[in-house]
């Protein structure tokens, strides 16, 4: 079925809630993990599974974005038909730019007539996961419906913030609801819900006639009009339960700033969930020049400098060079100073944390010197005059932030 599919990624949200990390780049281009982009998930289980045909739809603030993928994603082959390509918002069919996901499916249509596709699969760059898309794809095939939507099964207590989909005891679709208070639970579990990963498989033909009638009528979400409208028409829209073993598989849709955060710390735990060691399924990214991580211990002799890190991910090119790191994630070139303290922090490439300086739950964009005896994260108040704060006290400084 690999040489049946193309791919078609999303990637061209401006992630409001996630600002300031957003106010440069797209969403799927946040750095993430150290040495990753959001990204670099959904293109890796492309990879991994063997669909090497993927387009990747840009729109705000995309330079970022395209860098990474000029420079980490350029290696699959021309000659043999594989690519990963950019394709820029481009107004082809208008005036206007991406109205929402359907439409941006839309205004690319001519790549899909251009590649000729049994099926499509439809995937967001901005979820954190591991997946391989063959399971679904076979599911899809094996039905012979016209969409399969990939759904994760959540607590009811979670709906208020997901789009849940409405199920029949056969696993039929019989409905969409965005963000509901009262949602439609999962035949014989009142306390589940199927929560919509954003990742579809269509049949090529149907989803484009399907597309065709929503755009003309103003409509433009794959959620809100184009799966309700399939099933309003009796169109066959299945589900494939993303599963690990007997558990729901890790997926983190990382749109706000408590939720970016909580994923990282994910990646620190003694045995997380999401395993960026498997070396069966590996994660892929720009890689760049940079020399090993150090660790500086000078002892008494050298002034009691100790540099150390415990639980935490430190990246390349990164220098304890005295300091204590806990539970922290690190980008390359990132530096800490003597006697400094992060505890549950991420800091991005090429942070400078000053002597004596403390971070609590504090994260830190690209570029940031963090003054000697500074202090982040201990004062609510004084912390919400200079920088973006959430309700959950994490801290956010932006990047190349002058203090």
């Amino acid at each position: 079925m690999n040489k049946e599919t193309v791919v078609m990624v999303l990637a061209g949200g401006k992630g409001k809630r996630l600002w300031p990390l957003t106010r440069d780049r797209a969403k799927p281009a946040v750095p993430f993990g150290g040495i990753y982009r959001i990204i670099d998930f959904s293109l890796s289980n492309c990879i991994n599974s063997g669909l090497k045909r993927i387009f990747v739809l840009t729109q705000y603030k995309s330079r970022s974005l395209a860098l990474h993928l000029r420079q980490g994603w350029g290696f699959l082959s021309h000659w043999v038909g594989e690519f990963i390509e950019s394709v820029p918002a481009q107004q082809r069919l208008g005036e206007d730019w991406y109205r929402g996901t359907a439409d941006a499916i839309w205004q690319n249509v001519h790549l899909l007539d251009r590649v000729g596709p049994r099926f499509t699969l439809i995937l967001s760059g901005d979820h954190i996961y591991a997946m391989n898309y063959n399971s679904i794809l076979a599911f899809h095939a094996a039905s012979g419906g016209d969409v399969t939507i990939c759904v994760q099964e959540r607590s009811v207590d979670d709906a208020s913030g997901l789009g849940i989909v409405e199920v029949d005891e056969r696993m039929i679709v019989r409905g969409f609801q965005e963000k509901p208070d009262d949602p439609k639970t999962m035949p014989g579990a009142p306390d589940r819900v199927l929560a919509s990963m954003g990742i579809y498989v269509f049949k090529t033909e149907a989803m484009i006639e399907i597309l065709r009638t929503v755009i003309a009528e103003g409509k433009y979400d794959f959620g809100h009009n184009v799966i309700p409208r399939m099933v309003e028409q009796g169109a066959d829209v299945r589900v494939f339960v993303f599963r690990d073993g007997d558990e729901p598989g890790y997926w983190r849709d990382i749109g706000t700033t408590d939720a970016y955060w909580a994923a990282n710390m994910d990646l620190v735990e003694i045995v997380p969930q999401l395993n960026l060691y498997d070396t069966s399924w590996p994660i892929h990214t720009y890689q760049g020049g940079h020399p090993p991580a150090k660790f500086v211990f000078a002892g008494a002799g050298g002034g009691g400098r100790i540099g150390a890190a415990v639980d935490s991910i430190v990246s390349t090119g990164a220098i304890i060079s005295g300091g204590r790191i806990q539970r922290c994630v690190l980008s390359p070139g990132v530096r800490t100073n003597s006697h400094s303290y992060a505890f549950e922090c991420i800091l991005m490439e090429d942070v400078d944390v000053g002597r004596y300086a403390k971070l609590r739950r504090v994260i830190v964009d690209k570029g940031v010197r963090i003054p000697p005896k500074t202090q982040i994260g201990y004062d609510p108040e004084e912390d919400a005059k200079r920088f973006t704060t959430t309700e959950s006290g994490i801290v956010v400084i932006p990047k190349e932030f002058q203090f």
